[in-house]
């Protein structure tokens, strides 16, 4: 049975020399880019794996110069793509939320934690159909995962400073300021430096892409 919940997915194609930025200066463009997909391509089975009622991904930068884009092409079949709009990161989740809500609270992630799994989004969406909010921290002061109850509650992200390290914690401010309440899920590590891989791959499948991506990149 599905739960009556919408996954989305906001994601950037990954395009060398656009991609995972930080990443590529240690490895150079082409390898972050392949890592890129790589995790966004582990992210989206796992949201297929999962009961949801309806997927989407709301993705800006083009396709067909992206690492990866057979393949990414394919498996977005079975996912509503959307066209990020807004003049900064945070006004474009707001929006994604609106524009994927299609009549459902909204479980929204990154292409950033590709050791998320199909039973812990479960997980998640069950718990935001017994509360306002939920948030999952990221270990390096971000944020990995929001679901709202109330799609449009994620206007009060509009004011949070993304990218900084205490991204995480002004969310979590800004939706109890605006009288949400939240429930904190699972921290998960994700992926913006070279430091970072080896504690993402450790807890993914060893046989998923982003495991053997970066075992090629001698990561």
């Amino acid at each position: 049975m599905s739960l009556p919940v919408t996954a989305l997915v906001v994601a950037k194609a990954p395009e060398p020399g656009l991609a995972k930025t930080r990443l590529a200066a240690a490895v150079g463009d082409r390898a972050a880019a392949e890592i890129a997909a790589a995790a966004l391509l582990d992210t989206l089975d796992a949201v297929a794996a999962a009961p949801f009622a309806t997927r989407a991904i709301a993705l800006t930068g083009n396709l067909d110069h992206a690492a990866g884009a057979a393949e990414l092409r394919r498996r977005l079949e079975s996912f509503t793509v959307i066209e990020q709009r807004g003049e900064d990161f945070a006004d474009r989740l707001a929006n994604a939320h609106a524009d994927a809500a299609d009549g459902y609270p909204v479980l929204q992630i990154g292409m950033d934690t590709p050791q998320v799994t199909a039973a812990l989004l479960t997980e998640c969406a069950q718990r935001l159909l017994d509360n306002a909010a939920v948030l999952g921290l990221a270990l390096d002061g971000g944020w990995w995962l929001l679901g709202l109850t109330v799609p449009d509650a994620a206007a009060c992200l509009r004011g949070v400073p993304m990218s900084t390290p205490d991204t995480g914690d002004r969310t979590l401010k800004a939706l109890r300021d605006n009288g949400i309440e939240v429930s904190l899920v699972q921290p998960l590590a994700d992926v913006d430096l070279v430091d970072d891989v080896a504690a993402v791959r450790d807890a993914c499948s060893p046989g998923g892409r982003f495991a053997r991506v970066t075992r090629a990149a001698g990561l």
